[in-house]
C-alpha cells in the first residue's frame, strides 16, 4: 500500500500532461478498495509484495464478484491499476514472478447502443426552446457524423482542421484516450454545425472550436432532447460515436479498415465489434421486413405441376421411373 500511495502521487503530478483527472481518480478508487479488501479479508493494513501471488489475485477477484457483487466490467476496471502496481514492483525487483501470469479475467459482454438513421433524422428535426439544449443536440450530431468522443470534442481546435488539395476539410487529432491519430473527412452536417456556432457564445476560446460543457450535463439534457424527438432510447453522449460507426459508416458500406482509421482505434479488433453489431442490425431490419411483407406475396401452387408436365412431355421415359420413386 505504501508503494501504491507513491504511484498515486506520481499520477497526480502527471494530470494534464500524461493522464486526465478522471484516470487519476480511478487510482484513488482502487487504493481505497484494496485497503478495504486487506482489512476485511486478512485484517491487515498492508502486505509484503512476496505475498502478492496468484492466490491473492484470485481472492481479490472473488471478493469483488461475490462480496461486492461487481459485474465483470467493474472487476476489470479495478484490476487494471493493480496490474500497473504489479508491473512497477516487478521492474523495481520487489516481485520476482508476475502473479497475473495465470489470471484470466471474465470478459464483459460489450453492449454498445446506437441510433438508427430514422432516429438520427428525428434529432435533426427536433427544436428545443433553449439555445443551450439545441447546442447540446448539435454537438451530439457533430459527433454522430465524425465519430469524435466528448473528451476530444472538448479539445478540438481550428488548427486540427485542414483543407486538402481537392478543397475538402479533414479533422486530424490525437485521441486523448489512446493517443492514436484519427483522420476524419468532414461531411456536410458537421461543417454546417461548425459554421452555425462560429462567433457565437458557444464558440470556443483560445483556438478551440466549441465551448463544450461537461459530459454529465450533456447526458442530462440529451434525455430531454430524446423525449422531445420521440426517441424511446435513453441517450448518452457516447452513443453518438457508436452511431457514427454503425448507422453512418458500416451500414452504408464504409470498409472496416477505413472506419478503424477514422475512429483512431489502435487495434482493428476493436472496430470489428461494430461489425458484429451491424450484423445484428441487419438481422433486426430483415425481421421487420419479413413482418411487413408477410401475406403480401404468394407463389402459385400449380407452378411445380406445370413444370413437371412439360418436362415429362420432353422425356416421357422418365415419367414411369418418377412414379415408381
Amino acid at each position: 500500500m505504501q508503494e501504491f500511495a507513491e504511484l498515486i502521487e506520481e499520477k497526480r503530478q502527471a494530470v494534464g500532461i500524461l493522464i486526465t483527472s478522471s484516470t487519476y481518480q480511478k487510482y484513488g478508487q482502487v487504493y481505497r478498495l484494496l485497503k478495504k479488501f486487506l482489512s476485511e479479508k486478512y485484517e491487515l493494513s498492508d502486505i509484503p509484495f512476496e505475498q502478492v501471488d496468484y492466490s491473492f489475485i484470485e481472492a481479490y477477484d472473488y471478493y469483488m464478484k461475490v462480496n461486492l457483487q461487481y459485474v465483470p466490467k467493474t472487476v476489470m476496471f479495478f484490476m487494471k491499476p493493480m496490474r500497473t502496481i504489479v508491473k512497477r514492483a516487478l521492474n523495481k525487483g520487489l516481485l520476482l514472478q508476475n502473479p497475473f501470469f495465470n489470471y484470466r479475467p471474465e470478459r464483459p459482454i460489450s453492449k454498445r447502443r446506437w441510433l438508427s438513421m430514422d432516429e438520427i433524422e428525428k434529432l435533426l428535426q427536433v427544436r428545443m426552446k433553449k439555445d443551450s439544449a439545441n447546442f447540446v443536440r448539435d454537438m451530439f450530431l457533430f459527433s454522430t457524423f465524425t465519430g469524435i468522443a466528448h473528451a476530444d470534442m472538448v479539445n478540438l481546435r481550428h488548427d486540427n482542421i485542414h483543407r486538402q488539395e481537392d478543397g475538402s476539410l479533414w479533422i486530424t487529432l490525437n485521441r486523448q484516450k489512446t493517443g492514436s491519430v484519427s483522420h476524419i473527412p468532414m461531411l456536410d452536417i458537421p461543417l454546417r454545425i461548425m459554421e452555425k456556432y462560429r462567433n457565437t457564445d458557444f464558440a470556443g476560446r483560445d483556438g478551440k472550436v466549441f465551448k463544450m460543457t461537461t459530459v454529465e450535463n450533456m447526458d442530462v439534457q440529451l434525455k430531454k432532447i430524446a423525449k422531445a424527438a420521440g426517441i424511446t432510447q435513453r441517450l448518452c453522449y457516447h452513443m453518438s460515436r457508436h452511431s457514427f460507426a454503425t448507422s453512418v459508416c458500416l451500414s452504408q458500406g464504409v470498409p472496416i479498415e477505413t472506419l478503424s482509421q477514422m475512429m483512431g482505434h489502435q487495434d482493428i479488433a476493436t472496430t470489428q465489434i461494430y461489425a458484429e453489431i451491424t450484423r445484428t442490425k441487419i438481422n433486426e431490419d430483415m425481421s421487420k421486413l419479413a413482418e411487413t411483407i408477410q401475406g403480401k406475396y404468394e407463389l402459385p401452387e400449380n407452378d411445380c405441376k406445370i413444370h413437371k408436365i412439360r418436362r415429362n412431355r420432353r422425356f416421357p421415359e422418365r415419367e414411369n421411373n418418377e412414379d415408381n420413386i
